[in-house]
This record gives structure tokens, C-alpha cells and sequence, in this order.
């Protein structure tokens, strides 16, 4: 599990296929912390394995499916990368919940700036639209955020300074894709929802008191 809290930011060096696997090497200072083989990181939002680090860099390995349904797969030499370690029990949960799982990938349409901070604005694959509300979180290329509109194409984020200095959001153009993960909390609520099916039929429903009861308040 990871909270969508850029620890650092680090540059792509390479990216080496091996049949359906592919190993990318990592430039980071992040290689430079105690790190341990096998441990989590996940990169552009995507939770992968460690598998070796030397002084300026770290590998990991990417699965055949990995790289088709998130960015990984397009990624050149010297793309810029936001990383995150994942969450230890004793940390402050600062952004949300993030499995590192991701559900679809959408587009920056556009970018504008009001005041110091710049308003986003992303497709909405049909796949999470529905796991997307104003003032929810999302996770977008592994950085947590809060969604401040959305309609039924798109949604749009107001990003602070700080996270623009901080995260691959800075330099980030329109048309450029992005792994996008919905809010894990949305998803169990659906679930419980769908499972709820024959008492909603019995006019009982999800209430306040049902949501309590199953921990979601």
C-alpha cells in the first residue's frame, strides 16, 4: 500500500525487454535510502518489485500485462518518473489509500494556471467513471490528489505549487498519458452495494447505519 505522497522524483535510464518481462533501471536518489531486495516501489503510480540498486540507481521488473494497461510500455530513456516507497504502519497517512493497482490511463486535455496554483484537467475513461466524485481522491501517475469538478468525459485537479516543484506534473503536456488508479474506498462501497442486492429488495438499502456498521464511517 502506498499514500500517494511523492517521496522523489527520478529519470527513466533504461528499459530492457526480456520476452514478456521488462526490466527498467532507475536513476533516483531514492536508491541512495535502505533500501531491500524485494520491497515496494511503486513508480507512476504502478506498484513493482525491487529487484537490485546500486549508489545512483535501482531495477525492477515489469510483467507482460503491466505494460499494457498502464504507461510503463511507452516510457523512453530519460522520462522523468514520480517514485514512492510504500507505506510503513507508523506513517502519517498524508494523501489516501493507494494500492498501486491501476485501472486505466487517460490524457492531460489541459492545463491552466489561476493565481499561483494550475487547474488540470484529465479524460475520464468509462472504466472509473463512476468511482469518481468532486472532492474524492484520485491517483494520478501515483501522486494523491483531490478532484475539484468532473462531468461525464473528464475531471479536473487544482495543483499547488509544492506538488508541481515536486512531481513529473511540471513539466507534463497536454495529449500526454497518465496512470490514473480510482479511490479503493469507492470500489468496496460498490461491492458491498452489489451484495446488498436482496436487501434492497426488502427496502432495507445502504443507510448510514449500514455503512457504519461495515466500517466506511
Amino acid at each position: 500500500m502506498f499514500t500517494g505522497l511523492i517521496e522523489a522524483t527520478g529519470s527513466l535510464a533504461n528499459l530492457e525487454r526480456r520476452g514478456k518481462l521488462c526490466r527498467l533501471r532507475i536513476n533516483s536518489v531514492l536508491a541512495q535510502a535502505s533500501l531491500k531486495l524485494g520491497e515496494s516501489i511503486a513508480v507512476n503510480g504502478v506498484c513493482l518489485t525491487l529487484t537490485g540498486w546500486d549508489r545512483n540507481s535501482f531495477s525492477a521488473d515489469v510483467s507482460s500485462e503491466t505494460l499494457e494497461v498502464t504507461t510503463l510500455g511507452r516510457l523512453k530513456p530519460g522520462a522523468q518518473l514520480n517514485l514512492e516507497r510504500a507505506l510503513r504502519l507508523c506513517d502519517r497517512l498524508g494523501g489516501h489509500i493507494v494500492s498501486g493497482h491501476v485501472d486505466a490511463v487517460g490524457q492531460l486535455g489541459s492545463r491552466v494556471s489561476e493565481g499561483e496554483a494550475q487547474r488540470l484537467e484529465f479524460s475520464l475513461p468509462a472504466a472509473i467513471s463512476k468511482y469518481v466524485a468532486s472532492k474524492g481522491s484520485i491517483c494520478i501517475d501515483g501522486i494523491s490528489l483531490t478532484v475539484n469538478q468532473v462531468s461525464q468525459e473528464s475531471f479536473s485537479v487544482m495543483i499547488i505549487p509544492h506538488t508541481l516543484e515536486t512531481t513529473t506534473l511540471r513539466n507534463m503536456r497536454a495529449g500526454e498519458s497518465v496512470n490514473l488508479e480510482s479511490d479503493i474506498l469507492a470500489r468496496y462501497v460498490e461491492r458491498l452495494a452489489s451484495s446488498s442486492s436482496s436487501s434492497v429488495k426488502n427496502g432495507a438499502g445502504i443507510s448510514l447505519e449500514f455503512l457504519a456498521k461495515n466500517g466506511f464511517m
